[in-house]
């Protein structure tokens, strides 16, 4: 098929596409365009009957960044067989201020066509405003709370960038003198989020972190692996200008002055697991784990009607997840493309599985049933409904005793093809 540099090989115009079938046929060669480089490269270098063809060259499957979908999608038809990997409006889930707009919508939905109760299930997200928008209605929550510490991210940037901590009025005022108004360069204002900052986050020896949990939408596929980013420094409020107390992001940490790259930043969430339950006893943690599968459905039900759910298109989100020392999970972000970069070589080990596992899923060779529950490292966890753990018969017992098919943080007994060295 020969393209116009205004067509994208893999896509065709309205004009020269038919209407597509639903039936997929396997493929003994695949057609593979990747942009970025890394782990991604490696895990389709590694894949048999797999060929990566050139920028102008017909393709099937397309690893790209945000951007070239947005700029590709709507203006064209995709052959039935092709995939990307972004949707075009994810942003919908992983732009700070998007997000927080969809989920109090969501939450209001619920209070209004179910009840308070079911409202109260999507509270996992902390007291949070956008800003320039809702200002007013944050001084005056600023006002009713003196002394609380509160933090400003700008709603579309990542890696910690432009990130603060403040307990003033005045640091706000003027952050808004210098950066929250429009100059005469500046088209429209930058978006940013000001957010309730957890001030009694659970410590691991005395440091902050987060949790980075990898969901993959086709349907909703939890990975089983990830892990925990660790402060390089104790945590304490009295220091909240210190981004190496506050942002656990690997960017930030890796910049500190006593920061070990042979140690690292991280602990595995397995290994988080297990020290968990050590401490507070396996019925606690799987709670909070049950708590943490409902932040992961109910933010994807926000946006479900909103985001183009086209079946060309699918997504890896990197939750970032927030403990407080009540072992409370809170959402903090959503990101559309976490980093894949490893950073040592059992961070890249987890990396490649978790790639290689996602590509399995989407399934080019049309090898899968369409039935399966578990794929590598992933678990089915909702496809038009919750699925349940394969042990429990939903007809026999109540809905309260039920298992979502999770195992988040649990051993991974698949067996998987060599991983390549770093």
């Amino acid at each position: 098929m020969l393209l116009s540099k205004n067509k994208a090989a893999g896509f065709k115009s309205s004009k020269d596409c038919s209407k597509p079938t639903d039936k997929r046929e396997a493929r003994s060669a695949v057609r593979y365009k990747c942009g970025p480089l890394g782990t991604i490269q490696d895990v389709l270098r590694q894949r048999p009957g797999w060929i990566e063809v050139k920028d102008d060259e017909e393709w099937d499957f397309h690893w790209c960044d945000v951007g070239w979908v947005r700029e590709n999608f709507d203006h064209s038809f995709a052959e039935e067989h092709v995939r990307v990997n972004h949707f075009p409006n994810n942003y919908e889930l992983t732009r700070k201020d998007f997000m927080l707009k969809n989920l109090k919508r969501f939450k209001k939905q619920l209070e209004r066509e179910a009840s308070c109760i079911e409202g109260s299930k999507c509270d996992f997200f902390p007291c949070t405003f956008a800003l320039p928008n809702e200002y007013h209605l944050f001084v005056e929550e600023f006002k009713r709370n003196p002394g609380s510490t509160w933090i400003m991210k700008p709603a579309a940037k990542s890696q910690g960038a432009g990130i603060f901590l403040f307990k003033k009025l005045k640091d706000i005022m003027d952050w808004r003198k210098h950066d929250g108004i429009r100059s005469e360069e500046q088209k429209e204002v930058e978006s940013y989020v000001v957010q309730r900052y957890i001030e009694n986050p659970y410590l691991l020896g005395g440091r902050k972190f987060d949790l980075r949990v990898y969901v993959m939408v086709t349907s909703a596929w939890l990975y089983r692996e990830g892990f925990a980013r660790l402060s390089s420094t104790r945590f304490s409020l009295h220091s909240i200008d210190d981004k190496y107390v506050h942002l656990t992001n690997v960017s930030v940490q890796k910049t500190a002055p006593d920061y070990d790259p042979e140690k690292g930043c991280k602990w595995k969430i397995q290994k988080l697991r297990r020290y968990l339950t050590a401490k507070h006893g396996r019925q606690v943690v799987e709670t909070l784990f049950k708590e943490m599968d409902n932040v992961f459905i109910r933010s994807l039900q926000s946006v479900q009607k909103i985001i183009i759910n086209d079946k060309h298109c699918f997504e890896i989100y990197g939750y970032d997840i927030m403990l407080d020392d009540n072992l409370k999970p809170w959402l903090i972000e959503v990101n559309a493309s976490p980093s894949l970069t490893a950073s040592s070589q059992e961070d890249f080990e987890m990396k490649y599985r978790l790639l290689d596992d996602t590509v399995t899923i989407v399934d080019m060779e049309a090898r899968l049933t369409g039935k399966e529950t578990r794929v590598g490292g992933y678990e089915l966890m909702w496809n038009d409904g919750p699925v349940f753990r394969e042990d429990v018969n939903p007809e026999i017992y109540e809905c309260s005793y039920l298992k979502t098919n999770t195992y988040l943080g649990c051993g991974n007994n698949w067996e998987y093809r060599k991983v390549p060295k770093v």
